[in-house]
């Protein structure tokens, strides 16, 4: 059945003190919308899922590869794609709000299984 969602209903999750989320998700795709404090950093991880990042305000600073390679900024309006296996980790520079698309849905998020963001 289809129905209308707004994100002020959804449950907000607070991951850990410095990260809020909202999901919202169906059979191949996720979304979730993100609130991080600033100095806040997503550790060196990898998952199955092609995720797209966009940037509500803030800045996020990705780096890209086992190495970090490539190190990349992204700004309120800027989007990302992130290919499947591909590892990355990013730093929050000032708060940060952005949406996260993932397909197929995270498991590890819905499940309560990502405990890289719970430390």
């Amino acid at each position: 059945m289809v129905e209308k969602i707004n994100w002020d209903e959804v449950p907000e999750e607070q991951v850990n003190p410095s990260m809020k989320r909202k999901m919202v998700y169906g059979d191949q795709v996720m979304v979730a919308k993100m609130q991080f404090k600033d100095g806040f950093e997503v550790p060196l991880h990898h998952h199955e899922n092609e995720q797209v990042t966009q940037v509500l305000s803030g800045t996020i600073r990705f780096w890209f590869g086992e190495n970090g390679e490539k190190e990349m900024d992204l700004h309120a309006g800027d989007l990302v794609v992130i290919p499947g296996n591909l590892p990355h980790r990013a730093l929050m520079i000032g708060d940060v709000e952005e949406i996260d698309t993932f397909a197929p849905p995270r498991a590890d998020w819905i499940d309560g299984t990502d405990d890289y963001l719970k430390k």
